[in-house]
């Protein structure tokens, strides 16, 4: 039982002990290597990943070649392509850990079992999703509205965790620029 992932949903929804035995029974935990992919580009999602520990990211290859960095994920974190898990169809997207990882991770009819089982557990996966869809509108807000010195610095002094940690390569890619201007950036407001 992940004792991480039974404190993220207490912030939330209360749970009783057998709430906690419950979810510890649906769920499962994986160590993950740096670099190795929870998903590839064409397999089906099949899992909704908790970061324990670690950070993961979202990306797709463009038709130029290059990957394109659509979602990070740190600890307290939830991670999936939706789509692929909703629709049982091939993903468009890969999810790697960019360092070592412990994620706890459920799939769909675990999920279902879980919510019939622990009621609560239904608001709280839809308060995550909301999290999420509000975070997917600001970015594309930020993306159309802010120039991309402006976006670098509200994502800087929004998520400090995440410059810290992320290669500056992946940082870019996140942003929509190259690493070099983001270098220049960088050195502008230091």
């Amino acid at each position: 039982m992940s004792a991480a992932l039974i404190a993220h949903i207490s912030r939330y929804v209360p749970l009783s002990e057998e709430d906690a035995l419950a979810i510890g029974k649906r769920t499962s935990t994986t160590t993950v290597e740096k670099k190795e992919y929870l998903l590839k580009e064409g397999q089906v999602c099949r899992y909704s990943y908790f970061v324990e520990k670690g950070c993961l990211r979202m990306f797709f290859i463009t038709d130029k070649g290059t990957e394109q960095i659509t979602q990070f994920a740190l600890e307290g974190w939830w991670m999936a392509d939706n789509m692929s898990l909703l629709q049982q169809a091939p993903s468009g997207f890969c999810i790697q850990a960019i360092e070592p990882a412990e994620v706890v991770y459920i799939d769909q009819a675990q999920q279902e079992r879980l919510i019939k089982e622990v009621p609560q557990t239904e608001r709280y996966f839809r308060i995550m999703m909301q999290y999420a869809f509000a975070a997917a509108q600001q970015r594309v807000r930020f993306f159309h509205d802010l120039s991309k010195e402006e976006s670098y610095r509200h994502f800087a002094d929004r998520f400090p965790g995440f410059v810290q940690r992320i290669p500056q390569y992946m940082l870019a890619s996140y942003l929509g620029i190259t690493p070099e201007y983001l270098s220049e950036i960088r050195k502008k407001i230091r």
